[in-house]
């Protein structure tokens, strides 16, 4: 039987691969922050050598894991990281805590209910109930779509500082349309986020698919995070209560955020 010496198994004990270790270290830090962090408070913080600091963040931004934001000589998480974030959703926790208040939405109102990541400028649709005798939808699990199109990106894009929205929407390179409708430049999402932001709703009408709407609200973690969005999708002329289905959307993403271990904390974002 092998034995572990007891230098490794103490929790002190130096990692074998202290650039790997650091490069953690700096994922998890920006991670936990609510907005982007400078180079230096990142040396500072973690013990870490600023030059060490700018190779790895360097690294990191060439894999699409960071973005640096150089007016605020600031960095945050990048695309790749939010692809990771979907991976962890996709390998089933989030879903399965998902599923049943997404069906629980679909089988009380009867309009077609969705879960949906992030997954860098798209959303991921990762739970798909279709209500009984209703039309059918293009947000099928594992499809993609433009999150600024959407409900359910608008929803997790207005819980995001508005610096990372920033890098992701840098300019009008970065927008697409469906339908003709939507924003289609940074100061056109920003209203638009603002609005989500005072209601704490999104909501999309025929941007992604003519003759159909839908309401988001974002579920958070404990930092306040946009971990993914909860969504009911309807044909317009269906004559729906927009305030009962935007009452039932925001208890399925509450209930959520406690079955995924939010906590509220003091002052925390509603």
């Amino acid at each position: 039987m092998s034995v572990i010496p007891d230098e490794l198994a103490r929790p002190e004990a130096r990692p074998q691969v202290p650039a790997a270790d650091q490069t953690l270290r700096i994922l998890r830090h920006l991670a936990r922050r609510p907005a982007p962090v400078a180079a230096s408070a990142l040396s500072r913080d973690l013990g870490i050598p600023r030059s060490t600091v700018y190779h790895l963040l360097a690294t990191l931004e060439a894999h699409g894991f960071v973005v640096r934001l150089p007016q605020e000589r600031r960095w945050g998480l990048g695309t790749s990281a939010f692809e990771l974030a979907g991976g962890y959703a996709r390998q089933e926790p989030l879903a399965r805590l998902g599923r049943p208040l997404v069906a629980g939405l679909a089988d009380r109102l009867g309009e077609s209910a969705h879960l949906a990541v992030m997954s860098g400028r798209d959303v991921l649709y990762i739970v798909e109930e279709r209500a009984l005798r209703r039309p059918a939808l293009v947000t099928e699990v594992g499809v993609r779509l433009p999150a600024h199109l959407t409900a359910t990106g608008r929803a997790m894009l207005a819980a995001l500082p508005a610096s990372q929205v920033r890098a992701l929407y840098p300019d009008v390179s970065a927008f697409t349309e469906r339908t003709g409708r939507g924003p289609s430049k940074p100061s056109e999402l920003r209203e638009l986020l603002r609005q989500v932001r005072r209601t704490g709703v999104a909501t999309e009408d025929g941007e992604v698919t003519e003759g159909f709407r839908s309401v988001a609200v974002a579920v958070r973690d404990h930092a306040g995070w946009p971990t993914a969005a909860v969504a009911v999708t309807w044909a317009a002329d269906a004559g729906v209560d927009l305030g009962a289905v935007t009452d039932a959307v925001a208890g399925a993403a509450r209930t959520l955020e406690r079955r995924t271990g939010r906590r509220d904390r003091p002052g925390a974002s509603p």
